[in-house]
């Protein structure tokens, strides 16, 4: 069984602390399923929440050469947004590391949240699920709701790829995730591209793209939203024509308040 023995598999670690707003701060250490090795994410908890009552679960992702502590503690517009906009909503948020630092959502990192997801609804009432990252976060967001749409309510990437098969940055670190090169395994780097499964994108999905990010193109998760759109989806699209590889605040809370209202 996956998630068998779960009280020796999720052990939390003895940090503790408070952050801004009222939500406590935790670094829990857990067991994978995977390959058993040791993997981490930080929880952070609304003051006073009650396990009987039913909370949105928010996970944070963060991005390339990072590791979850950019997301829980990062000053940068994108994470400090992320982080007020779980205060407000008093949800539970989680901070993976998901393979850290160079994630890109790979069968292990896929796993992982596989379990980590597992684990936060066996202890806590969740009522929605979403998924929020900028760059590797936010291209790691949509290829685990394109994965597991039935998991996921909705989806705010930011600055994010949606064409693995295209994309020409960060290869080494990609292979290493997807356990090969894309010549070599091509059909793992499709299956883990958004662009080729809208279909399976069935919840709301908010991106943000700068029109100068050279670090990672806009053009495919902009070919990716065109479809969306065409086949009705629920969707809001920020396009900066002047901006590169980043989101400001305001752009980062609007598009997760689309996210959870929508």
């Amino acid at each position: 069984n996956m998630y068998e023995g779960q009280m020796s598999l999720f052990m939390v670690m003895c940090m503790t602390t408070t952050v801004a707003g009222e939500l406590k701060m935790e670094d829990v250490s857990f067991k994978a399923s995977f390959d058993g090795s040791r993997q981490r994410y930080v929880l952070m908890l609304p003051a006073n929440l009650k396990k009987s009552s039913k909370r949105d679960l928010i996970i944070g992702l963060h991005g390339h050469g990072s590791n979850r502590w950019q997301m829980a503690k990062n000053p940068r517009d994108e994470c400090r947004a992320f982080r007020d906009f779980a205060t407000k909503h008093k949800m539970i948020a989680v901070i993976p590391d998901y393979r850290a630092k160079t994630s890109w959502m790979g069968p292990a990192a896929e796993s992982d949240m596989l379990d980590i997801i597992e684990k936060m609804k066996s202890e806590y009432k969740i009522r929605s699920i979403f998924f929020v990252g900028g760059s590797m976060g936010g291209s790691s967001s949509l290829t685990f709701a394109a994965l597991h749409p039935e998991l996921v309510d909705g989806v705010t990437a930011m600055n994010p790829l949606a064409n693995h098969l295209d994309y020409e940055n960060f290869q080494s670190a990609i292979a290493k995730s997807f356990c090969g090169s894309k010549k070599r395994i091509p059909e793992e780097y499709k299956k883990r591209s958004a662009e080729y499964w809208p279909e399976k994108l069935t919840m709301p999905i908010a991106i943000t793209v700068g029109g100068k990010d050279v670090s990672v193109p806009p053009d495919s998760v902009l070919r990716l939203a065109a479809v969306l759109k065409a086949i009705g989806r629920k969707l809001f699209v920020i396009k900066r024509p002047r901006t590169g590889h980043s989101t400001n605040y305001e752009d980062a809370i609007s598009t997760m308040e689309f996210m959870v209202k929508r």
